[in-house]
């Protein structure tokens, strides 16, 4: 009876060691492993500061050591980065583009031009005007003003002297260009002919207006007829040349 009662003796000390054994086991058994997010992670772009998920604590206190360390070192909310902060007031969109509108400030006028003449306080005088072949606009009381050669400004001081000149005291004359005179395009296009001229035009622009080339035109250059106050003149150019108004562009043959 004596071995008996040993072993029965000995029995709960194991079965509590055995369970004792199992559970610490179970408590060091590793958790999931975070994974730091690699270099432009979207969470990472959005949020500002990367959260790791959760790692198990392997040299002692188990899961449960683990579980304390993440819910003390875990983030209460997400700051916005100061990139994409927004900032007071309306939004700035930034410069506008540079104006490419040719300046009529350093136009010199010439026939075909029609100018809108503004004297203020004189609506009998304000109106639109056309020079003539002559290179001259006919106004009332005044007659005809010569305007070839002149800019808008200095068209605008002539017209003021005149009606100064015993008709209003002190006029204010403005002079505006509403039209320029058209430009002509001849030679191998599509539609040869008059054209009306758009501020910044180049030759390639001006051929496109024709219609394009035909297929026998020269296609590399072409000869453009200029005239301004310093005479008139012929050149060859290349297709991204400017314009004027005026202007008589020449599309060559080509020979092979």
């Amino acid at each position: 009876m004596a071995p008996v009662r040993v072993a029965r003796a000995l029995r709960l000390p194991i079965i509590a060691i055995t369970a004792a054994l199992a559970l610490s086991g179970c408590m060091r058994t590793s958790g999931p492993v975070a994974v730091a997010p690699p270099p432009g992670d979207p969470d990472s772009v959005a949020y500002g500061q990367y959260a790791p998920a959760p790692v198990a604590d392997a040299s002692g206190g188990g899961a449960i050591s683990a579980l304390r360390s993440a819910f003390a070192s875990a983030p209460r909310g997400y700051a916005v980065p100061a990139t994409v902060q927004m900032a007071a007031g309306p939004p700035a969109y930034g410069q506008p583009p540079i104006e490419l509108a040719r300046s009529d400030s350093g136009y010199h006028l010439g026939p075909g031009d029609k100018l809108r003449v503004v004297v203020y306080g004189q609506e009998g005088l304000t109106n639109t005007y056309a020079i003539d072949a002559a290179g001259s606009i006919t106004m009332p009381l005044i007659g005809s003003v010569p305007a070839r050669g002149r800019t808008p400004a200095g068209l605008a001081a002539e017209i003021s002297g005149r009606l100064r000149n015993g008709f209003i005291r002190e006029p204010s004359v403005a002079v505006e260009i509403e039209a320029y005179r058209p430009f002509f395009i001849l030679g191998e296009v599509q539609a040869p002919g008059q054209y009306p001229y758009v501020p910044n035009m180049t030759v390639e622009s001006a051929i496109a207006i024709a219609g394009g080339f035909s297929p026998r035109a020269k296609r590399d250059s072409v000869t453009l007829t200029h005239t301004d106050a310093s005479g008139s003149g012929r050149f060859v150019v290349p297709l991204g040349t400017p314009m004027s108004p005026g202007d008589t562009v020449f599309v060559s043959e080509r020979w092979f």
